[in-house]
């Protein structure tokens, strides 16, 4: 079973507290009629859980940041978030009760960055998923941008690391490559060689769904990838390196 019909359709459950399970508790209470749930099992499922409704939680808190919800972003939320047909009423309220909820989107970020490292790759991936709904409309805007600044202090993603997944939204073929991989130009081979090692390493997504990456958010993770490879290819074609 997918992680949304585990996380609403009464399987896998929470132990989250706080407003993340509130907003879980309140979405499954309406949707599958207050089944019971059981506890995760261990600390990879509650991280599973809290990056699922954490995502459709700041996503819906994004899409209200200069105005209304509008169809685009619903449709960008559909588009990357894949679930079963079965499932998409259920995901939805969830996302529609996020927009109507009285916390506040740095409850929601605060209580899933407590479950990783500070500044964990999936924390980035997550900070990934709502840019790609931000450029939705076309383009981020200057509220947008200040609500994904504050979101990734949050997650304790420094400056550099924003601006390196700011960039990379550009695409392979539009981003600057030293800024995708957070290179000076005048660096060195093997010191740049480094960097984009332990980039790809990092960024992999077996390496995040270990982390407590959701499978169903591996494509957006692979896209993520793709763009850090093609950075480095282009970084070795201006240097003349092999």
């Amino acid at each position: 079973m997918s992680v949304w019909g585990s996380l609403l359709g009464g399987t896998a459950g929470y132990a989250l507290g706080g407003p993340l399970g509130a907003l879980l508790g309140a979405a499954a209470g309406h949707a599958i009629a207050r089944a019971a749930f059981r506890k995760p099992d261990d600390d990879a499922a509650d991280r599973q859980i809290a990056f699922t409704i954490a995502t459709v939680a700041l996503a819906a808190k994004m899409a209200k940041a200069d105005g209304e919800v509008c169809a685009r972003e619903k449709a960008a939320f559909a588009r990357l978030f894949r679930f079963d047909e079965t499932e998409r009423r259920n995901v939805e309220r969830v996302f529609d009760l996020a927009t109507k909820s009285t916390a506040g989107y740095e409850a929601y970020a605060r209580q899933v960055a407590g479950l990783f490292p500070k500044g964990a790759p999936a924390l980035e991936e997550l900070l990934d998923c709502l840019f790609h709904i931000a450029e939705s409309n076309g383009e981020v805007t200057a509220s947008e941008t200040a609500y994904l600044a504050e979101v990734a202090r949050i997650f304790g993603i420094d400056a550099r690391d924003f601006e390196a997944l700011r960039e990379a939204q550009r695409g392979a073929d539009g981003a600057d490559p030293w800024r995708v991989l957070g290179l000076s130009p005048d660096a060195d081979e093997d010191g740049a060689r480094k960097v984009w090692r332990e980039l790809v390493r990092t960024h992999h997504p077996d390496m995040l769904t270990g982390q407590g990456m959701p499978p169903e958010f591996v494509a957006l993770a692979n896209e993520r990838l793709a763009v850090i490879n093609a950075a480095w290819d282009r970084v070795r074609a201006i240097k003349g390196w092999k």
